[in-house]
């Protein structure tokens, strides 16, 4: 498996353009599910580590668009408070570094790409949410 950045992902959204939602998921199946593509295998290190810049990368475009999402949300209401609480862990992720206790270089990797996932998942549901809001 040679790992490479998603051209569209390392390039990031310009003014008014989706994140690249498909191609951040991609990243994350490749280091929390290897057996999804059963003849890849597992990174190495040097692989882990690009894994690791593209992942941070990809948390440091989409932290900003699903704050931002959330806060048009009601005060009250749950799912801005659970993406606000997702994007707090996700900028505690981004600085924390890799620990043996943890699974070194790999198992930091995982952390960063569970919560990419979650920022995801929380970006889809909130832009599903105003878009019904809005009658698109």
């Amino acid at each position: 498996m040679k790992a490479t950045t998603p051209p569209a992902a390392a390039a990031g959204p310009d003014q008014g353009e989706l994140p690249d939602l498909a191609a951040m998921r991609r990243i994350v199946t490749i280091l929390l599910d290897p057996d999804a593509v059963p003849e890849v295998l597992p990174p190495s290190g040097s692989e882990i580590d690009t894994l690791t810049r593209t992942v941070r990368g990809q948390l440091e475009l989409l932290i900003p668009e699903v704050e931002a999402a959330a806060r048009k949300l009601g005060k009250e209401s749950i799912p801005r408070y659970c993406a606000l609480a997702c994007v707090s862990d996700a900028r505690g992720r981004l600085q924390a570094e890799p620990s043996r206790r943890y699974g070194g270089a790999a198992g930091h990797a995982r952390r960063l790409a569970r919560a990419l996932n979650a920022l995801c998942d929380h970006y889809e549901q909130m832009s599903g949410e105003q878009c019904r809001r809005a009658g698109c």
